[in-house]
């Protein structure tokens, strides 16, 4: 994989870097004191370093050995960066009152960043399949399969009984 100063503006591949520091304090330089931060873990958008930094250490917590990498040339422009990006780490501490299922997860996903005036990051959305990261823990049933449609069922969606 690319090493993030090779292919993005320094914030953002600085930003990226730092998920796989295991300093919380690392996002400092990469972020706007205001960062506005969300992903599909998050349960409102986190302001701020600190917010950030507090975030990734329950990553760190839960997944000891995360490690966070750009997976492909990213497309720039001045507004607005997309960073591909591929998450790896074994789950071996708690997190969300989940326990530690000691099972390996690998997740593609894309950071959308917009940089404020001075290139650091100020606004900041990771978009990964928190689906398939359960069934790689293997907390939820892989999809297509009977598992997964009982689950829609019980969630509303449904089955209905054919016509015939």
């Amino acid at each position: 994989m690319a090493r993030a100063e090779e292919v993005v503006p320094a914030a953002a591949g600085g930003f990226l870097a730092a998920f796989s520091g295991r300093d919380p304090r690392a996002f400092v330089p990469h972020c706007d004191p205001g960062i506005h931060y969300e992903d599909p873990v998050t349960p409102a958008p986190l302001r701020g370093c600190a917010e950030l930094g507090e975030h990734a250490q329950r990553l760190w917590d839960a997944f000891p050995d995360a490690r966070v990498e750009i997976a492909g040339t990213p497309p720039a422009a001045p507004h607005a960066i997309a960073i591909p990006f591929r998450l790896d780490g074994t789950h071996r501490g708690q997190i969300g009152g989940l326990p530690a299922t000691g099972r390996r997860v690998g997740v593609h996903g894309i950071v959308y960043a917009e940089p404020a005036g001075d290139g650091r990051l100020l606004r900041v959305r990771a978009f990964f399949d928190l689906y398939d990261a359960g069934v790689q823990l293997n907390l939820l049933p892989a999809r297509g399969g009977l598992g997964e449609r009982a689950l829609l069922m019980l969630r509303g969606f449904g089955l209905r009984a054919r016509e015939r």
